[in-house]
């Protein structure tokens, strides 16, 4: 691999707009921005375009087939948040020989209560057999079994069904708090799963450390918010999901983008025009509203599509959702520079990923060049120009 350079392009670093840079990349990583370019190397014109750190989604449900959807929108690294060690080990192994495909990180399986959640979403799907924990002395087996797995992270269920449109066993409190313990004993992360603000208060309870889903049921109370600036937690809300459930049809204009048509199999096109609707009471304004007040009060939002790798997921599709969600951080009050942090140096600095979500010298060459300026109009992410993983230019 030979070095390059990326040239008249306006650079967004992670952080904040530099204005026009020079950025050069050797191998797999950056070397220089705004450095003299060297005589002789690779001049790759950015004129007129943006150049932005790879986009990470902080939560996905991967396989080999959706990392290659998700690059080809400018995602270089996803988040899984469930999957099945069967699977996910030949996705890690993977992305870590190709850059044809997005990065990957999991929690592998989620924990849930024996009849739990997401069995009920599964129908139809021939998967293992779930692991399940009913007693707050097993709890610590089940983190140990994740860690042996390769799990980064460690997620937790809370969920009733009640806003998925189908009644469930939920896990007991005494049980997560068990589960956030034995993870931290082990230097891992606790991400829960929780639509409810029920299940969100015993989350924060128990000491978990982040979210991967905004409750739907009700407002953001100044209580609530006070819980979650003091126990330090992090905010992937899942707009895409929250506008699915509650019968938005946000999909269905994402798949109508000229961006986007045809970008697809015309079966994910498809499913990100359809939609859960097994909450259309739900008031979506109060889940913007959430979004705004968590992040005024300085919680970490991070952008995550939870887009999936089997049709059980209405309305989301792998790589193009993370754009719609970046849409909906700005409705929601973020500004276009703070949507762009929350997938590129926010999720890098909370999950750890200290080699990426910048552009900086010695960071991974993750790229995305796209026409126009999202800082400043979000949906120019989609305008996509090159894309490049490690150093080298995805095909397109």
């Amino acid at each position: 691999m030979t070095g390059y350079v990326i040239e008249g392009a306006r650079v967004f670093d992670g952080e904040q707009s530099l204005g026009v840079r020079t950025v050069e990349v050797e191998g797999a990583r950056i070397v220089a921005v705004g450095a003299v370019v060297p005589a002789g190397v690779e001049r790759i014109d950015g004129g007129g375009a943006t150049l932005l750190p790879g986009l990470i989604d902080a939560h996905t449900h991967a396989d080999v087939e959706m990392l290659g959807y998700a690059l080809q929108f400018g995602i270089t690294t996803e988040l899984d948040l469930f999957s099945f060690p069967q699977t996910m080990d030949a996705v890690r192994r993977a992305a870590a020989e190709r850059t044809d495909i997005a990065d990957v990180r999991s929690s592998s399986v989620g924990m849930t209560a024996p009849g739990g959640h997401p069995t009920q979403l599964r129908g139809g799907v021939d998967d293992p057999e779930l692991p399940t924990v009913s007693r707050p002395e097993d709890a610590a087996g089940f983190v140990d079994d994740r860690i042996a797995e390769g799990a980064d992270y460690i997620k937790v269920m809370i969920e009733s069904g009640e806003t998925l449109g189908k009644q469930v066993p939920v896990i007991d409190a005494d049980i997560v708090k068990a589960a956030v313990v034995a993870a931290h004993d082990r230097d891992r992360m606790v991400l829960a799963h929780a639509l409810t603000i029920e299940a969100t208060r015993q989350a924060l309870a128990a000491g978990a450390d982040g979210f991967t889903h905004l409750f739907i049921d009700g407002p953001c109370t100044p209580d609530l918010i006070e819980a979650f600036t003091a126990a330090g937690a992090f905010m992937i809300p899942t707009l895409n999901l929250l506008a699915s459930i509650t019968n938005q049809r946000l999909g269905a204009v994402l798949a109508r983008d000229s961006r986007v048509a045809g970008r697809l199999p015309q079966a994910w096109t498809d499913n990100l025009g359809a939609q859960f609707d097994t909450l259309p009471a739900g008031n979506f304004d109060a889940a913007l509203a959430a979004v705004k007040a968590l992040h005024a009060a300085g919680v970490p939002i991070l952008a995550g599509s939870d887009a999936n790798h089997h049709f059980g997921a209405r309305g989301m599709a792998h790589g193009v959702s993370l754009h719609g969600e970046l849409q909906l951080l700005v409705r929601a009050g973020l500004t276009p520079i703070e949507a762009l942090r929350a997938a590129t140096s926010v999720p890098a600095a909370t999950f750890g990923l200290d080699d990426r979500g910048r552009i900086t010298p010695g960071a991974r060459a993750d790229l995305l060049l796209v026409d126009g300026d999202p800082t400043s109009t979000i949906a120019d992410t989609l305008s996509i120009r090159e894309v490049w993983r490690s150093g080298s230019r995805t095909a397109r």
